[in-house]
Formats: C-alpha cells, sequence, structure tokens
C-alpha cells in the first residue's frame, strides 16, 4: 500500500505544523495514491536548526566509522527493495525492472561513499625552512541544500546526502511532491542505519518557496541541485549572491553519433534502449541521433521497428517494456515538440501520439527530416521520441554535436580507433560514452558543461564540493 508520506526532521517523521498535504497521483491511472506533508516556513526553520545541529555532531565521527554507518545504510536498501521499488512504479510510473534497478544501483553508491569517506586525504608541503611545516587537511563544508526531481527519486537524492555524509556534512534535501515515498524510504535506511538526528532531513513543498528560504539562509554552506537548466540558473545566481557553493546537474540534448563503419546492430540495440528508459525522461537519454548517410536508412529502419514493437503499459505489469509519463505536463510538451516539427517538414516514421485517455501513456515516436530550427533539436525534450539526421563527414557531425548550449553527455559509434580519439577531444560534453553506454556508474564522474551545469555528482571528484581544503602552518619555535 501506498503510505501517506511524511517530514522527517531531526531524526522524526511528522506532519506539516499546519497540517497542509499534497496528492500524490499515479501516473499510470491519474487515480490519487496518497498524500505528502506539505513544508510551511516553521518546518523549514526546524530543519534548519536540527541540521545545524546533526552537523556538529556527525561531524565529530570519525570518517571510519561514518563509513561503517553508509555501507549499513547500503544494505539496508538491498534488503529493502522489494518493498520500495513498487512504491516507486505507483508514484513514478517507471516499469518494476527499472526501479528496482534504481534502488540497487542507488545501494552501490553508497558504498562508493562510505570508500570515499575514508580517503579524503589532505597532504604536507614541503617547506621552504627547516623549522616549518606546511599541512592542507581536508574539512566537511557544512550543512547542504539538496533539491532533486522526481524523474529519478532515489538516485538523484542518494548522490547528494550519500556524498554529503560521507564528508562529515549535514544535509536537508528537497524532494519532488510527485514522487515522495521513495526518497522517503531511502532517508528511512539512513536512518536506521544509524545516521544521528539531525545529519538528514527531507522535505516537501512550493519548490520555489523552499528553495528561496533555504538558500539564502547563514545555516546552509552548501547547495546541490538536480533539474532543468532555466531553474538551475536561477539557483546558482541565489547561491552565487550569497557567496554558497553549487553543484549544478542541468538539462541535457544528447548527440547520439553512429558512423560508417559502426556495429548498426549494437547501435540501435543500445541506443534504443536507453532512449525508451524511463520513458525518455533521463536527462542523459539520447536525443538528436546523427547518422553518417553510408548507414543512415539501415539505422532508420532498425530503430524503427524496434521503437514500434516497444510494449507501453502500466510499470506494475511484467509484459511492460515503458511505463507512462510521470505527469500530464509531459504529454503536452510531447504533442507540442512533434506537432512544431513535423509542420516545419519533419516526417512521422511512428508514434506521435498519447495512448488512450487514462494514464499519461505515449508512443515511442521516431522522426526524421526534422530541420536545426525546430524546437525539439533546440529544447531538451524529455520523452520517448528519436530525432534521426544524416551527416556527411566528421567535422559536420562535430559542429552538430557542439551546437547547443547542452554539454551534459554525448554517445558515439564507430569501429575506427581514430574516430574515436578524436571524438574525445572535439565534443564538448562532460561525458562521452563510445560503443556502449557506459556513464553513471558511481565510480565515475557525473556532470556537464556549458548549460548543463557544473561539478560532478560521482567519482573521486563528488566529494570534493562538500569538502573545504584549510592550509595549516607551523614554525617549530
Amino acid at each position: 500500500m501506498y503510505p501517506d508520506v511524511k517530514l522527517f526532521i531531526d531524526g522524526q517523521w511528522t506532519d506539516a505544523a499546519d497540517g497542509r498535504t499534497l496528492a500524490v497521483e499515479n501516473p499510470a491511472t491519474g487515480e490519487v495514491v496518497g498524500t505528502v506533508a506539505h513544508a510551511g516556513q516553521s518546518d523549514l526553520d526546524r530543519a534548519l536548526e536540527a541540521a545545524q545541529k546533526g552537523f556538529e555532531a556527525w561531524r565529530q565521527v570519525s570518517a571510519f566509522e561514518r563509513a561503517k554507518v553508509l555501507r549499513k545504510a547500503a544494505d539496508l536498501m538491498r534488503e529493502r527493495v522489494d518493498a520500495i521499488a513498487p512504491l516507486m512504479t505507483l508514484e513514478q510510473g517507471k516499469v518494476l525492472a527499472e526501479a528496482k534497478l534504481e534502488t540497487t544501483i542507488a545501494a552501490d553508491v553508497i558504498d562508493w561513499n562510505a570508500e570515499e569517506a575514508r580517503r579524503t586525504y589532505g597532504r604536507v608541503i614541503p617547506a621552504r625552512a627547516g623549522n616549518v611545516y606546511q599541512m592542507v587537511i581536508k574539512e566537511p563544508v557544512g550543512p547542504v541544500a539538496a533539491f532533486t526531481p522526481w524523474n529519478f527519486p532515489i538516485m538523484q537524492a542518494v548522490r547528494k546526502i550519500a556524498c554529503a555524509l560521507a564528508a562529515g556534512c549535514s544535509i536537508i534535501v528537497k524532494a519532488a511532491e510527485e514522487t515522495p515515498a521513495s526518497p522517503a524510504e531511502l532517508v528511512r535506511c539512513f536512518a536506521d542505519a544509524g545516521v544521528p538526528d539531525g545529519a538528514v532531513n527531507l522535505v516537501y513543498g512550493v519548490p520555489a518557496e523552499i528553495s528561496e528560504y533555504l538558500i539564502p539562509h547563514p545555516v546552509i554552506r552548501k547547495i546541490s541541485f538536480t533539474g532543468s537548466t532555466v531553474v538551475g540558473k536561477h539557483l546558482a545566481a541565489m547561491a552565487g549572491q550569497y557567496m554558497k557553493r553549487a553543484t549544478m546537474e542541468l538539462g541535457g540534448h544528447a548527440p547520439s553519433i553512429v558512423f560508417d563503419d559502426a556495429d548498426v546492430d549494437v547501435a540501435v540495440s543500445v541506443l534504443h534502449a536507453n532512449k525508451q528508459r524511463n520513458a525518455g525522461q533521463v536527462c542523459v537519454s539520447p536525443t538528436r541521433f546523427l547518422v553518417q548517410e553510408g548507414v543512415y536508412d539501415q539505422f532508420v529502419g532498425k530503430l524503427t521497428e524496434r521503437m514500434q514493437a516497444i510494449q507501453v503499459g502500466d510499470g506494475m505489469d511484467a509484459d511492460s517494456d515503458m511505463g507512462p509519463m510521470a505527469n500530464t505536463r509531459r504529454i503536452t510538451a510531447m504533442e507540442e515538440f512533434i506537432g512544431d516539427a513535423v509542420k516545419q517538414g519533419g516526417t512521422l516514421r511512428t508514434g506521435g501520439n498519447r495512448i488512450g485517455n487514462k494514464g499519461n501513456f505515449f508512443e515511442p515516436t521516431v522522426l526524421t527530416d526534422v530541420p536545426t530550427d525546430a524546437r525539439i533539436m533546440n529544447e531538451e525534450p524529455f520523452g520517448p521520441v528519436a530525432v534521426i539526421s544524416p551527416f556527411q563527414t566528421f567535422d559536420d557531425v562535430v559542429a552538430e554535436a557542439n551546437r547547443l548550449p547542452y554539454g551534459l553527455a554525448a554517445y558515439a559509434y564507430t569501429g575506427s580507433a581514430k574516430t574515436a580519439q578524436d571524438l574525445a577531444t572535439s565534443v564538448e560534453s562532460g561525458m562521452l560514452s563510445i560503443n556502449h553506454h557506459g556513464i553513471a556508474l558511481p565510480e565515475t564522474p557525473f556532470g556537464g558543461v556549458k548549460d548543463s551545469g557544473y561539478g560532478s555528482e560521482g567519482g573521486a571528484e563528488a566529494i570534493e564540493a562538500y569538502l573545504t581544503p584549510k592550509f595549516v602552518t607551523q614554525a617549530n619555535l
């Protein structure tokens, strides 16, 4: 059964002070399945006070002991996967297998950060005088405010929570109101593992009201945001105004390049699987399919066939390959993007329509012949739409790949080692995966460039944003 989700403040699950709640809908049926507590200013004040107290307690715990607590939280996630995953499917729509995978990978993220907690090394700098030593130590930056979206309710939250806790910080997470139950279960695992009261806090409410109250507050020392570029720029500007450190993981419009010498079957198989994942509601989803002329017709035919074969249905149904979109706003966006593309001369190869009138189901879609000034070629579609365009030369495709201000992820398929190496130095992207889909692992950097943000939420780089280097020098008199 879907729970009525509460706030988590200072180690307690609690209703909002004024009793307000928001409805949570199942995107497969449109029915209300539960409620979530709506935080007001007094709730945020309690969370801020708790985060300050929690920080003072948690920072005193040794990295060795912090790692033990995190590993226990990871074990609890794995033990509870069969209870957590259905909640995610009910509130977000993705198929149950994807929800289970997200939950188990989240446990891997916690484990990775548990080990990183023990490796926040400083260094000794050789001094110019014999009686002087110079040392760099790394300290936790302080309480963190984190803002996470609905498309990966656990994964986006766990990257921030696990990294903050590993560094010795406390955190207030503002999770998405549309998908509150699964991040609540994530937080429950940390609490049950022994994280002290106040070190992790979870709130829900009106996004603008919460961000505009938390970010300027003197208790908060760092911001971490995952979401759209438009909102990210606004929050980054606010953080800069108050001199708060910020990590921004924003939108993408991933070019997916297939050269004549590529294994077309492999390219189609991998790109198709990642296009349908979470109904295309993925910031690193392949979006602009750029295919060299020699294999263009072959690729279009095979990808269209694979997209037509996708079984769309309720994520709880074992036969479903792809679930509904998360909300009606995404349906409207798909219809507008596709309508604009066709109006401007694009060819609809398959899909393009809502499925039925109950739930937020949409047909997997393939578009070709779309001009570069169409909206879908310039704005992140965030849906199950593949736009395929031909190219002639290496220089042509690199120019198109780099044309947009986005730079989160890019993909390429080629049999040439030289082409692969040239792509690595030419494509403006925070991540580039060649001949497979190999991004978003806990041990690898995850982040973008240009309008796709800055900072990393993976790999050894991630924890640095939660640490402040302090230089200490002393002369022995």
